[in-house]
């Protein structure tokens, strides 16, 4: 199958990033060979499934592979941390370029309703009590997505700011891991816990979260508003909502890789 057929799914220059990261073939236990589909190939089939959100089932056959193939191979890749390597490997790209800003970030979290149920999901208070998960990004001060991250529908927001802002450093790779140290943290009053102020004070970063009841979430509003574009971003990757996947890896893996083309796009615009 020629490449040309599928060209358009996957940005320029994404695969050259992503081939490195990639696990060689493994034999399989019970002799023979792992299905002879060429990486690049596999690699657009995984991305046009986050994309348009249709079931393995669905792949179209232009891909020339079996949906039993892709999703095996999804899954390796998956366990091999190759989506959280190459939103790293991104990331990367867009601080030597210095177009990644943490003079400020911002922390927010949106719902999932999860179709399947599985871990890491709870009955959503706004929701109808149906099952959901809930979906934890955060960005820098223009709004790349610098840390993902995914809980229960029912866990509070502000559960997720400990393990969000100390997650800010890459580690994947200890050689080249990049240590993004915020100035200051945005967030909405659902982060409002003086022990949670005093956590990041601790940390000397400075604290934005609005102050229930005492303060208007519109002033603060201003720096926030990055963050809803973000999420709105990912939203447009049809795979990640609803949530399908009962495994929260494989979820997390749709995301990570949702979050690195995001970042990819975001640094051809802006480079060229």
């Amino acid at each position: 199958m020629g490449r040309g057929t599928w060209s358009g799914i996957v940005p320029d220059g994404l695969w050259e990033i992503a081939k490195p990261l990639i696990p060689e073939q493994q034999a399989r236990p019970q002799g023979g060979r792992t299905a002879n589909a060429p990486d690049e190939t596999l690699f657009a089939a995984i991305i046009y499934i986050l994309v348009s959100g249709c079931a393995w089932r669905a792949l179209p056959p232009c891909f020339g592979v079996s949906r039993s193939t892709a999703h095996r191979r999804f899954l390796i890749w998956s366990r091999a941390g190759v989506w959280g390597r190459l939103h790293e490997a991104v990331l990367h790209l867009l601080d030597d370029t210095g177009l990644i800003d943490v003079s400020r970030v911002v922390l927010n979290s949106a719902h999932v309703r999860a179709k399947k149920g599985g871990e890491h999901t709870g009955p959503s208070p706004g929701d109808r009590d149906k099952p959901g998960s809930k979906m934890h990004v955060l960005s820098d001060a223009n709004g790349l997505s610098l840390i993902v991250g995914v809980s229960a529908g029912n866990t509070h927001d502000s559960e997720g700011l400990k393990p969000m802002v100390a997650g800010k450093q890459t580690r994947h790779d200890p050689h080249r891991g990049r240590y993004f140290k915020p100035q200051r943290l945005h967030a909405d009053k659902a982060y409002d816990r003086p022990d949670l102020r005093k956590w990041l004070r601790g940390k000397r970063i400075g604290v934005r979260i609005t102050r229930e009841g005492i303060e208007s979430s519109e002033r603060l509003g201003r720096r926030r508003w990055v963050i809803e574009r973000t999420m709105s971003w990912l939203s447009g990757y049809r795979r990640l909502s609803p949530r399908y996947e009962r495994n929260p890896r494989n979820y997390l893996a749709f995301l990570g890789l949702a979050t690195a083309m995001c970042c990819y796009k975001r640094l051809i615009r802006l480079t060229t």
